[in-house]
Order: C-alpha cells, then structure tokens, then sequence
C-alpha cells in the first residue's frame, strides 16, 4: 500500500514523534524513507543582514542534527534532502517529485503552538498535497496513546 514514505522533520519534539510513526508504517510496508528538512527562508529573510550568515550556518546545522535523528531512529536507509524555501511548498513538491504515498509530519514544530489545531506547516501540507499526510500530535506529559497502554 505505501512504497515511498517521507517524513518532514524540522528536529523538534513533534517531530520527533512523526518520525517513529512514520518509520513504524515504513517498516510494516517494507517502504522506502525519504527525510526532508526545510530551512525557511522566511526565518532568513527576516533575521538582519549582519547575522544573517550566522543564522543560515545555524539552520543547516540544524537540519544535519534533524536529518541524523531520523537516520538514527532505523536500521534502513533512508534519502535524506534539505530544502530551501517556504516549508510547506517545498514539502508538497518533494512528495510529487519523489512520488510518495504518503508523508508524515509534527503538528507543532519549533515555533511552537500557534493556537491552532494544526501548525500552519502541517496546515499548509494538508491543504495543498494531493497524497494523505499523516500528522502526528506531540503528547503532553505524561499522555499515553493507546498503544503505549
């Protein structure tokens, strides 16, 4: 049923969680894992000139760290990509160009809860992608799913 799967990872705790649901789905399939990090350049564009080498240097940093977790988190490959642009554009396009059947994403990523039911990434990726996306919840403390019961 999915041959291709790709995981969206921005490295936060929400993520995190996507990433062992989506590598469990992958796994019961025999799948192929795609990881995708995407360095908004929004977050650069608005960062003042004189730092802003410092804060691109920071982001790719942060998507190796990201890009590793996911790596470190199975025992199969996995395609790894950085992407640079708005996130949930460049989430849509990779899954069409890797012709995934499905991708997985936090619902809160590293700017945290907005408010909203969903993150506006994981809002955005809903809204324009053609294949099912899987959004995953961070727990609250404490929480347990029904599988952890």
């Amino acid at each position: 049923m999915f041959d291709t799967v790709v995981i969206a990872t921005d490295g936060s705790d929400s993520a995190s969680r996507a990433v062992d649901v989506a590598l469990d789905v992958a796994e019961k399939f025999d799948a192929e894992v795609h990881a995708l990090y995407v360095v908004d350049r929004g977050d650069v564009a608005a960062s003042p000139d004189e730092l802003r080498k410092e804060l691109v240097d920071a982001l790719e940093a942060a998507a190796d760290d990201a890009l590793d977790d996911v790596r470190e988190s199975t025992d199969g490959s996995v395609e790894t990509a950085v992407r640079n642009g708005r996130p949930g554009a460049e989430i849509t396009q990779y899954v069409e160009e890797v012709d995934a059947d499905v991708v997985a994403l936090g619902t809160r990523g590293r700017h945290g809860d907005h408010g909203f039911v969903l993150g506006s990434v994981a809002e955005a990726v809903v809204r324009r992608c053609d294949r099912p996306v899987l959004t995953v919840r961070q727990l609250d403390e404490g929480e347990v799913t029904a599988a952890d019961a």
